[in-house]
């Protein structure tokens, strides 16, 4: 190379000198540097639109457990309440089954506790409070304890033979375990 092409070199701009070293025109070092860039951007994007998606899924999500458990909460609120009133329905049943004996010098007594009685049944009915009787039916511990065994050679053994205390579920949620006599 001649002093004169060396010189001629050394005027070339750095932006030249450097494309030319990475084997591309300035043209198309341009277009390089905008596709990467274009890259990038798409990748940022679709990493915040994938961040957004999974948020807004966890929100959602978060929301429908919220909401179920106020109905939970809302709904099992008067569980305190409704096992003070299971001893006022037992007391009404005991008066109704002593009256009974005693027919007619409690006819009108009688009459009086039934009509309370249906009220309180009708209450407990309005709030998902009911009364469950398994009387013949296998000992389930889910839903009964049991406080006696007798022998009885006409019942299979674990079968409910009495009931000595109701129990009662509400919205099917086990609000008292009934006390039963079980069959040996």
């Amino acid at each position: 190379m001649s002093f004169e092409n060396e010189k001629l070199e050394d005027n070339q701009p750095e932006e030249e000198i450097l494309t030319e070293e990475e084997g591309l025109a300035p043209e198309e070092h341009d277009a390089a540097e905008t596709e990467q860039s274009k890259d990038k951007l798409e990748e940022e994007y679709n990493k915040l639109k994938n961040d957004y998606i999974r948020l807004y899924a966890e929100m959602d999500n978060m929301k429908k457990r919220t909401l179920q458990e106020t109905e939970k909460t809302i709904k099992f609120a008067i569980s305190s309440f409704a096992k003070e009133l299971l001893g006022v329905a037992d007391d009404m049943e005991r008066a109704i089954a002593a009256m009974s004996d005693n027919s007619e010098s409690c006819a009108e007594l009688l009459k009086g506790v039934e009509l309370t009685q249906n009220e309180l049944t009708k209450a407990f009915e309005k709030f998902g409070i009911k009364r469950f009787n398994h009387i013949g039916q296998k000992f389930d511990p889910n839903y009964e304890r049991v406080v006696q065994e007798i022998d009885d050679k006409k019942a299979e053994s674990g079968t409910i033979l009495a009931e000595l205390q109701a129990g009662y579920v509400i919205h099917d949620r086990i609000l008292r375990e009934a006390m039963v006599v079980v069959a040996r």
